[in-house]
């Protein structure tokens, strides 16, 4: 999973040593980073965005690896990987475990959105 990845970039960043660390930061009880690394709850578009700020990760790469994260449709991750395709093949960093594993809650009405990033890569 994807936002499994930016906790540990952002715990090894700021060379933390709990996860209640992290919660601290993002002003979360410490139960909840348990809860995103078991994936029963997901980073919001607006934590995964400062996560990636303070750990040097490409904002674009954060959201899209927490989208991916958050969907089980199949013809959904294919375009969620179309979308990493293009980014790396841009320069931007490969999304390591990737989207194969991602196996997670799904997403509804994500179809304008994900057309619209689609039509800004290209």
């Amino acid at each position: 999973m994807y936002q499994t990845k930016l906790l540990d970039s952002y715990k090894s960043a700021k060379n933390y040593i709990q996860d209640k660390q992290i919660a601290a930061d993002l002003g979360l009880p410490k139960s909840r980073i348990s809860e995103m690394r078991k994936g029963k709850r997901y980073l919001s578009d607006n934590e995964a965005v400062f996560l990636a700020q303070e750990c040097n990760i490409d904002e674009k790469e954060a959201l899209i690896g927490v989208h991916a994260d958050r969907t089980q449709d199949s013809s959904i991750k294919a375009i969620w990987e179309e979308i990493a395709k293009k980014l790396n093949g841009q320069g931007f960093q490969s999304f390591g475990v990737g989207f194969t594993a991602i196996s997670l809650a799904g997403l509804a009405g994500m179809n304008s959105i994900i057309q619209c990033a689609l039509c800004t890569l290209c």
